[in-house]
């Protein structure tokens, strides 16, 4: 186990008295997201045990594009980060048409945090109280669900696509207005990861009809997961960090050591188990292969969906 400030200021260095240069993690989503939360947790270690600032920077818009193209385009010095998704990653490759970037060929992903699933979420007041509930009131009227990034909209039109019941998608820029107007009742459903869906189910403004995790989640036991009815229908995301893929190897190499550390170091351990994470240390190897996967996985989701790239 790596002792604490066993890594002290990161990266390059700065002249001798000088305040060190600040970490920056760009999150490609608007605040109140699973990346944001993560992000402040992982920024929280880096400042308590390097003494090296660290500020989040969440840059919103074109499904993670815009937040994902500044890493990019950034000095591959280690000084500025990604909080790469399911969507940057994943999915974003078989959505987006002409992507400006390659997640695998342009970034180094130095995290991984783990995988989880989504919660499929209503409003607490909502009139159905199960997926059959929902169906049944889909073959009666026109329902709608909200999405704000990739991972939330393929969970949405497989729905669809599985229950051959037609489901109308409404794209949104943020996390936080998806959630206003289900509250609103202008939404009939959300699809929304654990790690966000969580705080909305402690307010008890909404509800969870099902989750896409294999088999039933242990913290919810009678929470149905989608593949009890369809098999398939297994749908996990992950949320990791990456640099530009010109950046040192050296330099990755101590942001893999220090990123594994801030994960399995509380509180960030505890909070990821929480949200249906399961952290564990990976080397850079590991973690390419796993981002492989997991591209690869939502390839087959985005096409089972019926999803063109836009």
């Amino acid at each position: 186990m790596l002792r604490r400030r066993a890594l002290p200021l990161l990266l390059l260095s700065t002249p001798a008295l000088a305040q060190p240069r600040p970490l920056r993690i760009i999150v490609p989503f608007a605040p109140g997201g699973s990346g944001d939360i993560t992000a402040r947790l992982i920024g929280q270690y880096i400042e308590s045990t390097t003494g090296q600032p660290v500020v989040v920077d969440n840059r919103p818009g074109a499904n993670g594009v815009i937040g994902t193209m500044a890493v990019k385009q950034a000095a591959p010095d280690g000084h500025t980060l990604l909080l790469a998704t399911t969507s940057t990653h994943s999915a974003n490759p078989s959505t987006v048409r002409d992507l400006p970037y390659d997640p695998e060929k342009d970034f180094t992903t130095v995290g991984f945090f783990g995988s989880n699933g989504s919660y499929l979420m209503v409003k607490a007041e909502a009139p159905f109280r199960d997926v059959a509930g929902l169906l049944a009131e889909a073959k009666r009227r026109q329902v709608f669900f909200g999405h704000f990034n990739a991972s939330s909209r393929v969970p949405g039109e497989l729905l669809g696509v599985m229950s051959g019941v037609p489901m109308q998608g409404v794209p949104y820029r943020a996390i936080g207005t998806a959630l206003t107007d289900l509250l609103a009742g202008r939404l009939d459903f959300i699809f929304v990861d654990t790690t966000a869906g969580d705080a909305w189910l402690r307010q008890n403004q909404t509800r969870a009809l099902a989750i896409t995790r294999q088999g039933r989640w242990e913290r919810w036991p009678d929470l149905p997961a989608l593949s009890e009815t369809w098999p398939d229908f297994v749908l996990t995301g992950f949320l990791g960090v990456a640099v530009p893929a010109a950046t040192p190897e050296e330099v990755s190499t101590r942001l893999n050591a220090l990123v594994n550390a801030a994960i399995l170091a509380e509180p960030a351990r505890s909070r990821l188990v929480e949200f249906g994470f399961v952290p564990e240390a990976l080397s850079l190897a590991q973690i390419a292969a796993l981002v492989r996967q997991e591209r690869e996985k939502w390839a087959r989701f985005v096409q089972m969906a019926g999803i063109e790239p836009e």
